[in-house]
């Protein structure tokens, strides 16, 4: 049986970043691992997050970030793909980019265009892709262990924005659209990443998408 084959490509919420003991959460404990045990053997997750990933931007003081310049190397060793699951966009409302909500957007554009370009030369436009917005930063977090990053409510703000723009994007450039802030809810210690719990609850409502559609 030939498996569907999902790429998971996001950061540190992809990742499996565990927001109290701030080490990698265990492969049951990932929204991937939880989504790859939901699905079953028919489908093929393949886990491509990394921690502080941006869209398309470079991070000027821990490296080798940025998403746009990594995508296609990644398509190409993992094809063939069915499925991509894009989930970025937290990392580029750090304090250091000082990004709106619309500039952001700019770099989610840049892209889906370098995406679709590739999926319709070297794909034959098979492959479907599902953008999430990622959930909004809380301002409201116990913890401050995020704070020398990121300005929690001016993120949170911004993240909130980006939800619509990230939807119009998603239907200019022939994307499904899913808004994980209607389903989960970052970790109240550090407002940035998702606790297991929250985690299994994305899975879960991602799992009921994916199953409706047609591969």
């Amino acid at each position: 049986m030939e498996r569907i084959r999902i790429l998971c490509f996001g950061d540190s919420l992809t990742w499996g970043y565990h927001p109290v003991r701030q080490d990698r959460m265990g492969e049951d404990e990932r929204w991937t691992g939880v989504l790859q045990s939901l699905l079953g053997e028919r489908y093929r997750i393949i886990e491509e997050g990394q921690n502080s990933r941006t869209i398309a931007t470079d991070d000027p003081t821990e490296g080798e970030k940025n998403g746009l310049k990594y995508i296609i190397p990644c398509l190409e060793s993992q094809r063939p793909l069915d499925l991509m699951i894009l989930m970025l966009g937290t990392n580029d409302t750090k304090k250091r980019y000082c990004y709106s909500a619309c500039d952001i957007a700019g770099e989610m554009e840049q892209f889906l265009e370098k995406v679709q370009a590739y999926n319709h030369f070297h794909l034959e436009g098979k492959l479907k892709i599902l953008l999430v917005a990622p959930p909004a930063i809380s301002s409201e977090a116990a913890g401050n262990t995020m704070t020398d990053s990121f300005d929690l409510a001016r993120s949170e703000k911004i993240m909130k924005e980006l939800r619509e723009l990230y939807q119009q994007l998603a239907e200019t450039y022939g994307c499904d659209f899913f808004d994980a802030s209607k389903v989960v809810h970052v970790s109240p210690v550090d407002g940035v990443h998702l606790d297991p719990e929250e985690g299994k609850k994305l899975a879960e409502a991602l799992a009921e998408r994916i199953q409706a559609y047609r591969f």
